[in-house]
């Protein structure tokens, strides 16, 4: 990989911060910075072919029907679904485990069996789980972590001895970055005849993405993790699971036959995708991932797992430094600390005076917290635009402000 040629794609690194720094951006778990082609795609849309998908039989309206036709079969094959109608888009992975939990929870037909989310999970992943049980009269359990903070699969096994109807959990941690296997997770879930949910905002954009190899019922993933815009994500869900499921929202563009008595509902996948499609922010994301494939997800990897091992090495150097959890072999860029003496909040403050944004609080993960005893941590997450010399940048000035607020 060419470090410098595609650090130049982003048009936010050709700036100074208000401090007259170089930025220096390290909170990629949180939202990756976005390149010149997805930025361009997004404008183009809007200046040469802005009009409503599935709705005209003019131009440009067709043109941008067949659009979102042909991006959702290459986000069919990025994610490895078997066909295109498995893949449903939404505004995100808030949104869309919102509308599944009301989905397979809120409905006339009441499901049995406990839910089941683990103690890593980001909140988006575990208050919609909670809420929907607690709607159903369902009982609600997290299921525990290891001291390291990986999930603890004899405790798994022996919940799910119990009937359950789902379980929720997500590829990695976007606090420690700690992975799951997937496969293993769900194949043990279907034994207990549950339905399961991976959250993959922490992982699409690091290490390849295979649903039908991890044979989970859903997959979610948003755009602006993965160097696409805000605003729009994706919801997988295999084909048998997807036509069963109630309406994810009702509105237009998903009915088949409305009249007084009843409503009909369209085929896959239109009958989840209510209302107008955020159509900028699905061209954005194909540009996004055209971005990522250009730069071959190995070659990703390969670099931050590298820039990763420097991290760590780097910080446990340095004293009263804490690292939460322990690197596993399906290990996503994020590495989280404590520093003795100093708040999470402290650090990002005294950093961002150098231009340099780290991540500190809870990470919209409490649960998480209290598993290793605190309230809030400092969070470094890289890149593929990240570099072995921002790294030591960082560290160094890690060392500064110890030193400083000591």
């Amino acid at each position: 990989m060419n470090l410098e040629s595609i650090k130049s794609q982003f048009p936010i690194f050709q700036q100074k911060t208000p401090v007259g720094k170089e930025l220096v951006y390290l909170d990629n778990a949180s939202t990756t910075q976005k390149p010149d082609c997805v930025i361009d795609a997004i404008a183009d849309f809007y200046k040469f072919s802005n009009a409503n998908a599935g709705r005209g039989v003019y131009w440009p309206a067709t043109e941008v029907t067949g659009r979102v036709v042909d991006i959702r079969q290459r986000l069919a094959k990025f994610i490895g679904a078997a066909r295109p109608e498995e893949v449903v888009f939404t505004h995100g992975v808030t949104d869309a485990l919102n509308k599944l939990a009301l989905a397979i929870f809120g409905g006339s037909q009441k499901r049995e069996g406990q839910v089941l989310v683990s103690g890593m999970e980001h909140h988006s992943n575990f208050v919609p789980w909670q809420m929907a049980a607690r709607h159903d009269s369902l009982p609600f359990k997290v299921i525990p972590l290891t001291d390291s903070g990986a999930i603890d699969m004899e405790a798994y096994a022996q919940l799910l001895k119990k009937p359950t109807s789902l379980v929720a959990v997500s590829a990695a941690s976007n606090v420690t970055g700690i992975g799951n296997d997937i496969s293993r997770l769900s194949q043990m879930a279907h034994n207990s005849g549950a339905l399961l949910v991976v959250d993959a905002s922490q992982a699409v954009a690091h290490q390849p993405i295979d649903v039908r190899q991890w044979d989970c019922d859903f997959m979610v993933f948003s755009g602006h993790k993965a160097y696409g815009p805000t605003g729009i994500g994706v919801l997988y869900g295999t084909y048998e699971v997807l036509a069963e499921l109630n309406p994810l929202a009702y509105g237009g563009g998903m009915v088949q036959e409305v009249n007084e008595s009843d409503t009909t509902f369209r085929m896959l996948p239109h009958r989840h995708e209510a209302g107008t499609l955020n159509l900028a922010g699905i061209v954005g994301l194909e540009a996004a991932i055209a971005f990522i494939e250009k730069q071959g997800i190995a070659n990703i990897q390969a670099h931050e797992n590298a820039l990763y091992e420097l991290l760590r090495k780097k910080l446990n150097e340095v004293s009263g430094v804490a690292i939460l959890g322990r690197s596993s072999s399906l290990q996503c860029p994020v590495v989280s600390f404590t520093v003795e003496g100093v708040h999470p909040h402290d650090m990002a403050t005294y950093l961002a005076t150098e231009g340099i944004s780290i991540r500190a609080g809870h990470h919209c993960a409490q649960p998480l917290m209290k598993h290793f005893g605190i309230t809030a941590c400092s969070r470094i997450s890289l890149a593929c635009y990240s570099s072995g010399q921002e790294i030591e940048q960082t560290v160094d000035q890690l060392k500064e402000a110890i030193a400083f607020f000591r």
